[in-house]
């Protein structure tokens, strides 16, 4: 098979006839093979219904059912799982990602070798409510993920290598992170193409609000330290704990040093608990023994982790 088309969706009942009429007609005119897969993610109105309806006129299209909504994460988690094209095509259902892209994303994975088309919605039709803070958040990403040519990281409409989605977890919120999962998987060509972003024709969205921002840079954070720490977490808590605790004694010392001077002058010698420095040396190293406990912790709870040793392995002999 082709492609696969992913779509997750929530309460999208209007827009899912004319979708799917327009990646059947997309995908005849240029003779691919596909399925599509619908994951209705706890929908309340008739999305469902809609889907069932499109299964028995269409033999390509497939569907998965959530009990309740659970995210756009898991929805494509098990949409990857169900997928069995060899391109894997994910979109939204609101009719803003053209099915028109799909051609080119396809090309681009099996004629330049790309593991990873993610679209890039150049021009948007998004309140400036939602477009300044995905331009700030974009930033913040490229930097921290080391993927400098990617402008639009959640961005719905992307293309992947089959392989890619069978070997990356998008799991609480990351789907705003696939490129830097599957960067971390070791898959490295990622591209970017410029793609189409159509007015939103039913409804309104159903992703605003300062909260998706605020879990994107939090999500984000996670996504790093796990990358940089999620197996050495000594390497992190055991560094910072051991700067605190040698402050600390270097506090202790001065209290010393200060009381020592004072003693051999003659003077009354200062209260040790006048001295801020006697509470700068309390505070740091107690501070700093909790932390390298906190690594030591990590440490012995990572290497006795299931998937320690779960690497991905490209082909073997």
């Amino acid at each position: 098979m082709d492609i696969s088309v992913v779509i997750p969706l929530f309460n999208e009942d209007e827009s899912l006839p004319e979708l799917h009429s327009w990646i059947q007609r997309v995908m005849n005119e240029h003779n691919l093979s596909y399925e599509v897969v619908f994951v209705d993610d706890g929908s309340t109105d008739h999305s469902w219904q809609i889907i069932t309806q499109l299964q028995q006129q269409d033999v390509n299209v497939k569907g998965i059912k959530f009990r309740r909504n659970y995210g756009k994460s898991p929805a494509l988690y098990c949409g990857f799982a169900k997928a069995q094209g060899n391109v894997v095509i994910t979109m939204d259902a609101d009719l803003q990602d053209s099915p028109d892209e799909i051609p080119e994303l396809y090309r681009m994975i099996t004629e330049e070798g790309y593991d990873l088309v993610s679209g890039y919605k150049q021009k948007r039709y998004d309140p400036l409510s939602k477009t300044i803070p995905t331009k700030l958040f974009n930033a913040t990403a490229r930097k921290v993920s080391g993927i400098p040519n990617l402008h639009d990281f959640n961005c719905g409409l992307k293309a992947y290598r089959r392989e890619v989605v069978k070997n990356i977890e998008v799991y609480g919120e990351m789907h705003r992170y696939i490129p830097y999962l599957a960067k971390n998987a070791g898959f490295s060509k990622i591209g970017e193409k410029v793609v189409h972003h159509q007015a939103r024709k039913f409804g309104q969205s159903k992703f605003m609000g300062l909260n998706r921002f605020v879990n994107g840079y939090l999500d984000l954070l996670s996504l790093w330290f796990l990358n940089s720490f999620g197996l050495k977490p000594m390497h992190v808590f055991g560094f910072l704990g051991s700067l605190m605790f040698a402050v600390g004694l270097l506090a202790v010392m001065i209290v010393g040093g200060i009381k020592l001077v004072a003693i051999c002058q003659g003077v009354p010698a200062p209260l040790v608990a006048h001295s801020p420095w006697f509470y700068i040396s309390l505070t740091m190293m107690i501070l700093g023994t909790q932390l390298f406990v906190a690594g030591f912790l990590g440490e012995l709870i990572s290497r006795n982790a299931e998937g320690r040793n779960n690497y991905h392995i490209e082909t073997e002999l």
